[in-house]
């Protein structure tokens, strides 16, 4: 007996929507999350090595509204996440990743970024005298060494978080909680909000979101994968 014909054609060819899939309680929670999506302050990793301390900073952002991350590759060591710490928000985030410094500052200069690096040197800004009305790129160094000469030598400016205890460093992860805290509550104050993305962006986003958000989705969704 064979198979198909007429009567399997509407199946074959109906078309499932992802948020057929969701309650709205979760489509509501999506598109909250959507509206305080931020392209325009974004994060850069410079040749971490602890897998601990780079998921620890994705899990920051995504919390904080941060979309994308930048990662400068380590030869040494590669971008491969603590999975228990991320818990699987690497998924909702753009993370790019560049071979050389040269390369993720030409993406983010042509895109209109200034980049500020973290580095205790002569010169170096406040961190709670920045301004986070514009694009703006903050980068974290080597948990060991700090930013590349070469990230000092590109960047617009750098900056330092003020302590009051003995102590004068802190982790990367605990440094890089601190900033984004700190640009984000400066952005709610004085802009009255966090989220920035186009109409166009934030519907874009939205789809992915409603596709990520299903359990089934490679089985369900082969060719529409995010």
């Amino acid at each position: 007996m064979s198979g198909g014909g007429p009567r399997y054609e509407p199946f074959e060819q109906k078309q499932v929507e992802p948020e057929s899939f969701l309650l709205d309680v979760r489509k509501e929670k999506i598109d909250r999350v959507v509206e305080q999506r931020t392209r325009t302050f974004t994060v850069v990793l410079d040749r971490l090595e602890d897998s601990f301390n780079m998921a620890a900073v994705l899990r920051t952002c995504e919390a904080m509204g941060v979309q994308e991350v930048h990662i400068v590759i380590n030869p040494e060591a590669p971008f491969l996440p603590n999975s228990r710490v991320a818990q699987g928000c690497d998924k909702w985030l753009d993370v790019k990743q560049y071979k050389t410094f040269a390369e993720c500052r030409e993406h983010l200069k042509s895109r209109g970024f200034a980049l500020y690096a973290s580095a205790i040197r002569e010169g170096a800004a406040s961190l709670y005298s920045l301004r986070f009305d514009s694009k703006i790129a903050i980068i974290f160094g080597n948990e060991r060494y700090g930013v590349s000469e070469e990230v000092l030598a590109g960047v617009d400016g750098t900056f330092w978080i003020p302590m009051r205890g003995f102590s004068q460093s802190v982790n990367i992860s605990a440094a890089a909680s601190a900033c984004i805290s700190r640009a984000i509550a400066w952005r709610e104050e004085h802009l009255g909000k966090v989220g920035d993305l186009t109409p166009e962006e934030a519907q874009a986003l939205r789809e992915r979101f409603y596709v990520l958000a299903v359990k089934q989705r490679k089985r369900i969704f082969k060719g529409k994968q995010p």
